[in-house]
């Protein structure tokens, strides 16, 4: 299942039996005071990995890229980012690489939403092409079972401490967790602005947001939510997955 792990024999073989490619693609950022900041590549990799078990044998599993579009977090320490020029390069030429040896149909799965503009770009390059490129963030495919949450949440809030607590626990340090923004009233208004889906779109810094970059309360997040959370994208990307095999 996992491409790093099998020989250029069984790669070869790989390509005529598993004709998917799923490739995780995280981020190197700041997830507060609690958690870590491969938190983003945790989860993408956690979820591929399940989509591919659940398809039995007709996907790998590409090394996980572990960085991305992480500039409105450079203002917190340890963060790494790329410029979406040079994140979508990377994408194309492990693209281009696979291909070189005869796979075709390439599934990106994100664990950070900042990457979700340059992928969406890159989705159109290859339309009418003879690669398939598809791809989808992890928590907005569940969004519906995000339920009793801050007014606002999101990242290193509850869904994402939850799936962390569920996928690796060693990475969240509890006792460290802290609220962030809670309550629109509680942001500035540039971020105010950018988090108004109604209106001209605005990107901000998250220290915009909250002084730890946290949005929710990640204090209420169990292990219990992150299974359901996990367990239920990796069901309804595989599905997806199932109907592009059978195309």
């Amino acid at each position: 299942m996992r491409l790093a792990e099998m020989t250029t024999d069984e790669a070869l073989a790989a390509v005529r039996t598993a004709p998917l490619v799923i490739v995780p693609v995280g981020a190197q950022e700041q997830h507060g005071g609690g958690m870590a900041m491969s938190t983003d590549t945790v989860r993408a990799v956690g979820v591929a990995e399940r989509v591919a078990e659940r398809l039995a044998g007709r996907a790998v599993v590409a090394p996980p890229v572990p960085y991305g579009v992480s500039p409105h977090h450079m203002a917190f320490a340890g963060t790494m980012t790329l410029s979406p020029a040079t994140f979508m390069q990377v994408l194309r030429d492990l693209v281009a690489s696979l291909h070189t040896h005869g796979w075709r149909r390439f599934l990106v799965v994100t664990g950070h939403g900042g990457n979700n503009p340059a992928l969406s770009v890159l989705a159109q390059e290859y339309v009418g092409s003879d690669v398939t490129f598809a791809w989808t963030p992890v928590t907005s495919v569940v969004s519906d079972l995000i339920t009793d949450v801050s007014a606002v949440h999101g990242h290193a809030g509850e869904a994402e401490t939850a799936q962390m607590l569920y996928l690796a626990p060693e990475l969240v340090q509890a006792d460290r967790l802290e609220p962030g923004a809670l309550t629109l009233d509680e942001l500035t208004v540039p971020a105010r602005l950018a988090r108004d889906p109604r209106g001209p779109r605005l990107s901000v810094g998250f220290d915009e947001y909250h002084k730890r970059g946290v949005l929710g309360d990640p204090r209420r997040a169990t292990a219990a939510d992150g299974r359901l959370l996990v367990e239920t994208a990796a069901d309804r990307i595989a599905a997806f997955a199932d109907e592009l095999l059978s195309a």
